[in-house]
């Protein structure tokens, strides 16, 4: 079949890994960027443009099968004033084309001290800014009535993350790992999802695109560490040799927040780590007969490879 796929966020973690999934899978990909520049995928044809200027958007999904919105505003700068416009003209476009409209959602849409354990229609009742962001987000695009497909799941990690716990916190690219700075309090769980398998489960998804109801909404359940240790010690095992964990200074990053945006996204996560939030996938693994899945220690293996931490 001739499918075509328009990735806005192409270079970033969700939406690139999304992008070689979708090719692998025999679609054609357009990316929109807002610079044009070498070093950029060949395999992709490249529209220069913003995801904030419809124009720009509805020229580079003209006549598209499917729309992936995996686009943020770097470094969650102005977050809560850009998320709510840039959907919009990804619902215009999917609407104009009559494609489905595709969408990383996350775990933010819930209360993890409420809702250890969260179902596709389990009451959404986010208790931070970003989670009711998150939460409107998908109801905007529930009412407009465009084709949808939104896949839900926890923290992103992977050899190119963007965003993500892993990589901005929790080890330092391009060194040696040497202590983890892990941010969870003990004992509480927490969901982990490998960037390459979400994207698998998107491709997976879209390729069956006839057998999808309108409105479809998936949970990743990925990785789950029961305590906060499997995922250190899966980081040793992918070394060769052990690493100790260090905890978080919560404490001190208010002290940073109110000259750092990011600081201040993170700080607001911290009921995550605290309380134990879990995706249940039930729905996922019923449609696909499973959910793609590498190997945690494989996976933290080419993650950290990938981010120049592997000796």
């Amino acid at each position: 079949m001739d499918r075509t796929a328009l990735v806005l966020g192409p270079t970033g973690g969700v939406g690139g890994e999304t992008a070689r999934a979708l090719l692998a899978h025999g679609w054609k990909v357009r990316g929109l960027v807002r610079g044009l520049r070498p070093g950029l995928d060949p395999n992709i044809t490249w529209f220069e443009g913003d995801a904030m200027i419809r124009a720009d958007v509805l020229a580079a999904a003209k006549g598209v099968d499917a729309l992936v919105h995996a686009v943020n505003p770097p470094g969650y700068r102005d977050w809560g004033k850009l998320v709510l416009p840039m959907i919009e003209s990804s619902i215009e476009a999917a609407w104009v084309n009559d494609a489905r409209l595709a969408l990383p959602g996350t775990i933010y849409n819930y209360d993890p001290a409420a809702q250890p354990v969260a179902r596709v229609d389990s009451p959404q009742e986010p208790a931070t800014r970003k989670g009711l962001i998150r939460k409107a987000m998908e109801a905007r695009i529930e009412d407009s009535g465009a084709r949808a497909l939104i896949l839900r799941a926890g923290d992103y990690y992977g050899p190119r993350p963007g965003n993500g716990w892993l990589s901005q916190g929790m080890i330092t690219p391009g060194k040696p790992v040497g202590a983890v700075t892990y941010p969870g309090s003990k004992g509480a769980g927490h969901a982990w999802a490998y960037l390459p398998d979400v994207a698998e489960t998107f491709a997976r998804l879209l390729d069956r695109e006839a057998e999808l109801p309108r409105f479809a909404r998936y949970h990743f359940a990925g990785h789950w560490d029961g305590d906060g240790t499997a995922l250190v010690a899966a980081i040793g095992a992918a070394l060769g040799r052990q690493v100790r964990a260090r905890p978080l200074p919560w404490a001190l990053l208010p002290l940073a927040a109110p000259f750092n945006p990011t600081i201040r996204e993170l700080l607001e996560m911290r009921p995550f780590w605290r309380h134990p939030m879990r995706l249940d996938n039930r729905e996922l693994v019923a449609f696909l007969g499973e959910e793609p899945r590498t190997d945690l220690v494989e996976s933290l293996r080419v993650t950290l490879k990938g981010l120049g931490s592997l000796e």
